[in-house]
């Protein structure tokens, strides 16, 4: 779903002949940073200038480590480690449909057969809709129903309060078709689960 279907009409028509990426892509040296280069290797420069820096260090790296007073550090952000990644080929990045290959080749002798073939796992956290019974969903419906987002000029909320219905019975069909295994995310944040 596109979450500009949730504004209000008034907002929407502001701000619709915006263009949000434009700036971002303002910014990027084209000619001497994408031209001629491979496809991954373009898109491997554009999540580092666009997800990486909003995204990825924001909630899962240094300033949320540093909000929470934990002294942390991504291992892999070390500048030289990154420099010979860069200046590596792109069959020790990527064979086949093997991802950081020459990470797993590096690492083979110490981790199990099992580890060295599961394919990567995204970051994602488990989505507060899938337990019902949880204060995280009470609040969000709560908060999503209720004065707090009718307050907002530019959300309409009838369309919010759609799209969190929609969302709540795609869950609660996705809860039937799944059996959840006792505290068990695995370290990606993923729910682990097996079809009935």
């Amino acid at each position: 779903m596109k979450f500009q279907n949730l504004f209000a009409a008034g907002p929407l028509a502001r701000f619709s002949l915006l263009e949000p990426f434009r700036g971002l892509l303002n910014g990027i040296d084209v000619r001497g940073q994408l031209a001629g280069r491979a496809p991954v290797h373009q898109a491997m420069y554009l999540w580092s200038k666009a997800s990486f820096p909003s995204y990825l260090l924001t909630m899962l790296g240094d300033r949320m480590e540093m909000a929470h007073s934990i002294e942390g550090r991504v291992p892999f952000l070390d500048h030289r480690v990154v420099e010979v990644i860069c200046s590596q080929p792109m069959n020790l990045k990527i064979r086949g449909t093997t991802e950081k290959y020459v990470l797993r080749e590096a690492v083979r002798d110490v981790i199990t057969d099992t580890i060295y073939r599961r394919q990567k796992h995204p970051f994602f956290s488990p989505p507060a809709t899938l337990y019902p019974q949880g204060k995280l969903y009470a609040l969000v419906q709560d908060t999503l129903r209720g004065r707090a987002l009718a307050s907002v000029p530019f959300l309409e909320q009838r369309k919010v309060t759609d799209y969190l219905d929609r969302l709540s019975n795609c869950c609660a069909r996705w809860r039937k078709t799944t059996r959840y295994h006792a505290g068990s995310f695995c370290a990606m944040g993923t729910l682990r689960r097996s079809r009935v």
